[in-house]
């Protein structure tokens, strides 16, 4: 697959090893640095699912992180570079270069329990395609699946409000909000976590 365009591509956020790096900084502080596969191991036990899409996986750290924890994950990400690190950590791994965009990007993985949006991949879309990267996100879940997104809410970004309404729109219903990972409420912050489900 040739270029994808986002606005990732057009930052100059660091990638592959750098990226890797500041994370390694923080779990040598003692921090805990997965947050998300914590939520998600957790979503996946009370509803009995085993399958994650992790979309937007960068480097992976959650996917491999799921897999350790036993959980069949596969990763698709539109950096390249980003992807060679990841490969290079867990090649036994799916790990597929990809527009989310683009239904022929997800159309070699497998239905999903889980699709997972980390690391703020909403507000890193290029503009405009919102509704169809939800769209075929939901269209990979299994009856009852679970999409959980987590990002940034800054104002060229896309709202809550909208984020919701694209959900509904692709089929999805609101399960749950949180301000972080951990699950602290969200009583309007700059960040959330939200868990819309699929019907079943």
């Amino acid at each position: 697959m040739g270029a994808v365009n986002t606005r990732w591509q057009r930052t100059d956020a660091p990638r592959g090893a750098d990226y890797d790096a500041r994370w390694s900084s923080l779990a040598a502080s003692g921090q805990n640095i997965h947050g998300e596969a914590d939520l998600v191991e957790m979503l996946l036990t009370e509803s009995g699912g085993r399958t994650v899409l992790d979309a937007g996986c960068g480097t992976g750290r959650v996917a491999i992180e799921l897999s350790r924890r036993g959980f069949a994950v596969a990763g698709i990400d539109a950096d390249p570079d980003m992807l060679a690190s990841a490969r290079a950590k867990a090649s036994e791994l799916t790990w597929l270069h990809g527009d989310l965009a683009d239904p022929a990007a997800l159309a070699g993985t497998a239905a999903a329990d889980l699709v997972l949006l980390a690391g703020n991949v909403m507000i890193f879309l290029e503009p405009g395609t919102e509704a169809p990267v939800l769209a075929n996100l939901a269209g990979r879940l299994t009856p009852g699946g679970l999409l959980v997104a987590g990002f940034r809410l800054q104002s060229e970004g896309v709202t809550l409000e909208r984020y919701d309404e694209l959900a509904a729109a692709s089929g999805l219903r609101p399960v749950a909000r949180w301000a972080s990972w951990d699950r602290e409420p969200f009583e309007g912050g700059d960040y959330a976590v939200s868990v819309h489900g699929a019907p079943r």
